[in-house]
């Protein structure tokens, strides 16, 4: 397993070592022990999701405040993702920095994203497949969402037409968010 390291240092690239032949392929996945020494500390997973959508679906910026913020590790199993971590935490020198990474079924890269950023992401193909763990069980009042574009973040997405659901339709403003003091 290979650890890739991102602009913002919390954030982290895992690329597995896979080995294939004719008969297809095999891969770690995960490893409690690796990941631990990678992030520098012990993470426990409470929850695993699973999602599919169509091309040009964009979820997020998600994320969720104390005390149920939740850190994840997130990839693409089946089509590709840009994927993307906003840096939240208001004593952080990197608040306001975002991280894009293109996860995909291809490159079988996962992206850990810890408590404290929001989370999106924008699907590149049709029948996408996004699975991801979670250190946080999901809490509705605990939930708030930035909005895509918003221009103070400027996220450079690969595509600027998108569809989105109702909720993330009224997602706010980063000026206005509820963030990690």
């Amino acid at each position: 397993m290979k650890i890739i390291d991102t602009k913002i240092p919390d954030v982290k690239i895992f690329e597995p070592a896979v080995f294939g032949d004719e008969r297809g392929f095999f891969f770690e996945s995960f490893s409690q022990k690796k990941f631990d020494n990678a992030v520098g500390r012990h993470v426990e997973f409470v929850q695993d999701n699973h999602s599919k959508s169509s091309k040009g679906v964009l979820r997020g910026l998600h994320y969720q405040l104390n005390p149920f913020a939740q850190g994840k590790l997130v990839r693409c199993v089946a089509g590709a993702v840009f994927d993307v971590a906003v840096d939240i935490r208001k004593q952080s020198p990197f608040f306001g920095q975002w991280v894009g990474v293109e996860l995909s079924s291809e490159n079988k890269r996962q992206l850990w994203i810890p408590e404290g950023f929001a989370h999106g992401f924008l699907t590149l193909t049709d029948n996408t497949e996004f699975v991801y763990k979670t250190t946080n069980f999901y809490s509705k009042e605990s939930e708030r969402s930035i909005i895509w574009n918003d221009p103070l973040i400027n996220i450079d997405w690969p595509e600027k037409e998108v569809l989105l659901s109702e909720k993330d339709k009224l997602a706010s403003l980063f000026s206005e968010a509820e963030v990690f003091e």
